[in-house]
């Protein structure tokens, strides 16, 4: 008695392996990184621009005195907000390339733009750390603590990838404005700490 072996494959089986395969494809294609455009940054700064002023007018807003639990979680929402619209600037600053030196005048302008609005909201936190320590429930100075920290790290990521990606002539001027930036997130967070 001999055995004889077949090869035989299977409609079904044939079809299930391209199936696999379809997916292998589409899922190495997502995961390669996406080539963004310098309007894409342009968009992004124009969304970080925005957000910091709402967070600069709530911050404004809050009294010195008799402030509620629902403005100080405002503040702390806008501040959740700018994180992440930050980290993706970052992400799509990183993904654009080299600026030229048009791009790059026009990044670096709407940047110079909104920086005396996230220094007007960083003096003004300081400012208002009595009145956020003294609502009824506790936390919140802590809370306003961990959210500036967090944004002095995303916004020096956002700044090193912009100087990373401007022209050689811009970058010291890009350098300056993220240094003031920086200093006056020090100077907030001195005085939650």
């Amino acid at each position: 008695m001999s055995l004889t072996t077949t090869k035989s494959t299977h409609p079904t089986m044939v079809q299930f392996s391209r199936f696999l395969l379809s997916l292998s494809l589409l899922a190495v294609g997502l995961a390669s990184p996406v080539k963004r455009t310098v309007a894409q940054v342009e968009a992004d700064i124009a969304s970080i621009s925005a957000q910091v002023t709402t967070l600069d007018n709530n911050i404004n807003a809050f009294p010195n005195t008799g402030g509620s639990l629902v403005a100080a979680l405002a503040i702390h929402t806008d501040a959740t907000s700018l994180e992440t619209t930050l980290n993706q600037g970052t992400t799509d600053v990183k993904s654009t390339g080299t600026f030229d030196e048009t791009d790059g005048n026009t990044i670096l302008n709407s940047v110079e733009a909104f920086e005396p609005t996230i220094l007007d909201a960083l003096k003004g936190i300081a400012a208002k750390e009595p009145a956020f320590a003294a609502l009824p429930i506790g936390g919140i100075p802590a809370l306003i603590l961990a959210d500036l920290k967090t944004l002095r790290t995303d916004t020096a990521a956002f700044a090193q990838a912009l100087i990373a990606a401007a022209p050689t002539d811009l970058k010291s001027e890009a350098t300056t404005i993220a240094n003031t930036i920086d200093a006056a997130f020090a100077a907030a967070i001195a005085v939650y700490s």
